[in-house]
């Protein structure tokens, strides 16, 4: 046998595991290629515009005109853009924070198999399955001062009605209870899932040592799950910072600008005021601000975890 005979041999059984290797990224191509498409093209689109001032009436009629880093110096300096910073802050705070601690004490109910609870997790996961825009609709009558079921228990109690989206005071809160009835049944599927990855072993080593529920509960069950409610976290935290239909349809951002987000304001920049320009650079602040926030949390976990 040459050395003319053996390195064809050698070639062709490399081209096939090449072949065997690359194949499935060749099939995979054209649809990661539409995706990568999809995400990156707005992203760097919208970061071009932030850089022009370019109103909707001037579409066809104007070119754009370069202002640089004008539109995020007026955004610092826009007093509406800094409430609905304020605001979207509150009400990412007040949701997340009521949202893990109950979906938290129900997982552990759950996880104990309280009686009868185990019927109502069917019911729990409803309203994650319910429209944004029907949720808003639905708690809108809700919260109706003439004819809305809250306010007519609460006269059944002797409680004169309250304006419940027409009150600064009691507009945001009452959303935020919205956001709570909708997507606490998510974070407590996440949670009781967690709660079934806990060691039974290490469980059971903690009773034998004399731990009582609390003790089990926070020096052990919830550092292992650690990892998963950064998780849960961040993802209410992506939710939450971008969803502005339950609060277009509940208020529109009203009374004034008590419910009014980051998004929604985003929304009436581009389309109501049509000033593009600036409600890019309003989205690219938004992206900048959640990915930092994100990651921190992230992090934050991470290293508590070690």
């Amino acid at each position: 046998m040459t050395l003319s005979d053996v390195y064809p041999k050698r070639r062709t059984v490399k081209t096939k595991h090449l072949l065997k290797v690359s194949t499935p990224y060749l099939f995979l191509a054209p649809a990661l290629f539409i995706f990568g498409f999809a995400l990156f093209y707005p992203i760097f689109y919208g970061v071009g515009l932030s850089a022009f001032r370019w109103s909707m009436g001037e579409l066809y009629t104007k070119a754009p005109l370069f202002v640089g880093l004008k539109n995020y110096l007026d955004i610092i300096k826009d007093p509406n853009f800094l409430t609905s910073l304020r605001v979207t802050t509150v009400f990412i705070i007040a949701t997340m924070i009521s949202e893990l601690f109950v979906g938290m004490v129900l997982a552990l109910l759950a996880e104990r198999g309280t009686k009868g609870l185990h019927i109502f997790r069917t019911i729990f996961i409803l309203p994650i399955m319910i429209a944004p825009v029907v949720v808003g609709v639905v708690w809108r009558y809700l919260y109706n001062p003439t004819y809305g079921l809250i306010n007519y228990f609460l006269g059944k109690i002797g409680i004169a009605p309250v304006m419940w989206l027409s009150q600064p005071d009691t507009a945001l809160a009452s959303i935020i209870i919205t956001d709570i009835w909708q997507w606490t049944p998510f974070v407590f599927l996440i949670l009781l899932a967690g709660l079934q990855t806990v060691p039974d072993d290490i469980i059971e080593a903690s009773v034998v040592d004399g731990a009582n529920y609390f003790q089990t509960l926070f020096l052990i069950k919830i550092p292992v799950m650690k990892p998963i409610i950064g998780i849960t976290v961040v993802m209410r935290l992506i939710d939450a910072m971008r969803g502005l239909v339950v609060m277009y349809i509940m208020t529109f951002g009203g009374p004034g600008l008590s419910t009014e987000v980051l998004s929604l304001h985003i929304y009436k920049t581009a389309f109501l005021s049509q000033r593009l320009g600036k409600a890019s650079a309003m989205s690219v602040f938004l992206i900048i601000y959640m990915l930092v926030v994100a990651l921190g949390l992230l992090r934050i976990f991470r290293t508590e975890r070690r």
